[in-house]
């Protein structure tokens, strides 16, 4: 199979800008999303796509050591460059198993918030009935939310993140054929 990056780039880049943009605006809410790519193994279809909308010559990645086989696919379809230490990346990509401690990431500074790391986490599924309870903008009251195979650190790691807003990490869960947001504006309890 060859390795290859949107078959319809604007129609599929837009489509998949849409279902992510929906996503952080609505953290936790489970879309599904049609990547519309084939990456190289191990890189995840819905990570990749992710990857291949948001991401360009200006956006330094990290990528999780089970990933850097990936490498020279995000550079050829992106031009972006790949960095050795997550802290200098805008994006991080990783599997669960391998993700770095969201205070690795860089979560910005006061005069340019916007400037945190985005953490493209991929997990085994995602699920809306169980686990924890999400609340803050874009949520009516809470809501029900688990990434499942993601380590018990996680939830901790991010009530510290959440602590810092304006400053944080987001994070984006790939799954196949889901994707969900963690905006750094939302609060988590177990």
């Amino acid at each position: 199979m060859v390795e290859h990056a949107f078959q319809e780039l604007v129609f599929d880049a837009q489509r998949v800008f849409r279902t992510v943009l929906t996503a952080l605006s609505e953290p936790g809410r489970i879309l599904s999303v049609k990547p519309g790519c084939v990456p190289p193994d191990p890189l995840d279809p819905v990570a990749a796509a992710i990857v291949l909308t948001l991401c360009d010559g200006d956006t330094p990645i990290w990528l999780a050591p089970e990933l850097e086989a990936t490498a020279s696919f995000i550079r050829f379809h992106t031009g972006a460059p790949i960095v050795t230490k997550p802290a200098d990346a805008a994006f991080a990509i990783a599997g669960a198993a391998q993700r770095p401690p969201l205070a690795a990431l860089n979560p910005g500074t006061p005069e340019y918030p916007d400037s945190a790391a985005t953490l493209v986490l991929t997990v085994e599924a995602l699920d809306g009935s169980v686990g924890w309870s999400l609340c803050g903008p874009g949520i009516a009251g809470s809501r029900a939310f688990l990434p499942r195979g993601i380590d018990n650190n996680f939830a901790g790691e991010w009530r510290s993140n959440r602590a810092g807003f304006p400053l944080g990490v987001d994070v984006l869960f790939a799954a196949p054929g889901q994707v969900a947001g963690l905006p750094r504006s939302t609060t988590l309890e177990d």
